[in-house]
Formats: C-alpha cells, structure tokens, sequence
C-alpha cells in the first residue's frame, strides 16, 4: 500500500512539474546580455531563426509561443520579472527589433491587443 502511495505522489509531482517551466536557466545574467550588442544579437538571430541558438535560446525559441497564448502562466516569477524587463528594453532601445519580433511572434496583433491594459499597468505601451 505504500508502495501505491509513493507511486501517486511521485505521478502527482511529475504532473505539477510540467504545469511550470523549467527554471534552468533562470540564473542567466539579462542585463549582460541586454548591453553586449554581440549576445543580444545572438539571442535575436536565434528567434529569427537566422543564427544558431544556445541551449537557453533554444528553450526561449520553443517557449515563447506558448508564454504568448497563456499570459507566461506556467514562468516563474523571475521569469516573469525577465520578460518584463527584456519587453520594456527592447521598446525603448531597439524598436526595430521588438517590431521585427512582432512580426514573427504576432503578426495578427493578437497578443498585442490581449495584452494592452496589462502591459500598460506596467508602464509598458504596445
């Protein structure tokens, strides 16, 4: 019988597990990306699917989609933190590239439109 327990349990917590996304790469260094036109662009390239992508990018890449659709329901809170501070960068210092992503990522202004008042409570016009 405890055997079946622990068996649940273990179930239960894989499950839950999956309702998150990973926190691996939480402790990846934004603002130094963010300043080093090289590591930006890099990232950039990698969501263009114009250069190669590190293993982190290549997470972002595969993610981002779904963190769209869902309102990022399954980041963390740094996660959320980070997206919040990459978004407000990108708007006011590279607008070329937050439209290009747009564009890629949201080419219907769907999200745009989803987002607007939410983003707008963060001081964040889209």
């Amino acid at each position: 019988m405890k055997l079946y327990i622990v068996v649940a349990l273990a179930l239960i917590a894989a499950v839950a597990a999956q309702d998150k996304y990973t926190t691996k790469y939480d402790g990846i260094d934004l603002d130094e990306i963010l300043k080093s036109d090289r590591l930006f662009n890099n990232y950039f390239k990698c969501l263009m699917d114009q250069g190669r992508c590190t293993p982190d990018g290549k997470e972002l890449k595969r993610l981002l989609p779904d963190a769209l659709n869902t309102n990022c329901s399954k980041c963390s809170e740094k996660q959320k933190q980070g997206t919040e501070k990459v978004v407000n960068y990108l708007i006011d210092n590279r607008p070329s590239q937050w439209k290009t992503l747009q564009e890629k990522y949201d080419p219907d202004n769907t999200y745009r439109t989803k987002y607007r008042v939410e983003a707008k409570k963060f001081g964040i016009t889209v």
